[in-house]
């Protein structure tokens, strides 16, 4: 899979989002500014200004018509995607770790960081999907996290539960209509806090990474345990695939803690697991510091990361990719 190299960032790769229809990608990096791509070719469609922090996260409303971004300035910000137009800063007293548009666009999350004198929380704005409406200043529903502070956090399939990871690698559902907190589950090792969590493409399950250096796919409506992805770096983030039953795992270890050796021993690639057999089927190499998020296509026809390098790379897969079969599948097929 030959690469496309985005080079528009000055800092570290935050996340990368792809529009629902897989046309665009949109990146987020400490130097502050969001970046808009054609994933086909990787031409930079333009850019949006006026954060004065690093930038940790980035959604897009399911008709790409709203941009939320949020980071260390401790704002929310709500763009228009077409003109790149500001129309709506949310602050708070400190630093957005998450946002994420509910499945129909309707309502828009964050997560807080909990600093001296500000817990951390999860709150939830009713959004108008009307560029030219005045959106509400006050939130519709705020959940106070007492225990170890949210990390990420998103809706789940009908915008039923407001799934959270957490510092010391919990997950917790809860009401998204009351914020009542209904279950809590221990998915990674208590001292590595959830770094990531994704969707399936129903949101009836999704998928968590750790510093503890597994992946988990857990059930949104009852959190159960279904898989569990082992590999020796820590993560970063994790991506499911919609077409083939794959999972894409990206991190890496921390600069402090990285030599030649290990760099060229693969810390840095993207690891490519069997969703249902749970074993690694391919890596792809490229990034020259930790992936910081991947990615990947709502066709499931590409993928992309972005690392620590203050790059993006954007995968588009082969044909081998698709016609791929694992052992167990070809015994079931016959072949």
């Amino acid at each position: 899979m030959r690469p496309i190299l985005l080079s528009g960032h000055e800092r570290a790769l935050t996340q990368v989002k792809y529009t629902r229809d897989g046309d665009i990608i949109f990146s987020v990096s400490k130097d502050h500014i969001v970046c808009a791509w054609y994933s086909a070719n990787g031409e930079r469609l333009g850019t949006y200004h006026g954060h004065q922090g690093a930038l940790w996260t980035v959604d897009i409303d399911p008709t790409t018509t709203l941009l939320a971004s949020g980071g260390a300035d401790n704002t929310i910000r709500l763009w228009d995607v077409k003109t790149g137009k500001l129309l709506k800063t949310w602050d708070f007293g400190s630093s957005i770790k998450r946002v994420e548009f509910s499945p129909d666009g309707t309502q828009l999350l964050g997560v807080t960081e909990k600093r001296v004198g500000h817990v951390s929380s999860i709150v939830v704005y009713d959004i108008k999907q009307d560029v030219e409406a005045e959106q509400s200043s006050e939130h519709a529903l705020r959940i106070v996290v007492d225990e170890s502070k949210a990390t990420v956090a998103g809706f789940s399939y009908g915008a039923k539960y407001i799934i959270a990871g957490h510092e010391d690698g919990s997950v917790s559902q809860f009401d998204a209509k009351t914020g009542e907190l209904l279950d809590t589950f221990q998915a990674h090792e208590p001292d590595f806090s959830v770094t990531d969590l994704q969707w399936s493409p129903d949101r009836t399950y999704f998928i968590t990474a750790s510093k503890d250096k597994t992946a988990k796919l857990i059930s949104a409506s009852d959190l159960a345990l279904l898989k569990t992805y082992v590999t020796d770096t820590p993560l970063n983030s994790a991506a499911l695939t919609p077409v083939k039953d794959f999972v894409i795992l990206g991190g890496g270890q921390a600069a402090m803690d990285v030599t030649t050796t290990s760099a060229r021993q693969g810390k840095f690639e993207a690891r490519i697991f069997h969703k249902i057999f749970e074993e690694e089927i391919g890596r792809v190499r490229g990034h020259f510091g930790p992936l910081n998020y991947v990615a990947v296509s709502p066709d499931g026809k590409s993928y992309c990361s972005g690392g620590e390098d203050g790059y993006v790379r954007v995968h588009h897969f082969d044909r081998p990719y698709f016609d791929f079969l694992f052992e167990v599948e070809r015994e079931r097929a016959n072949i």
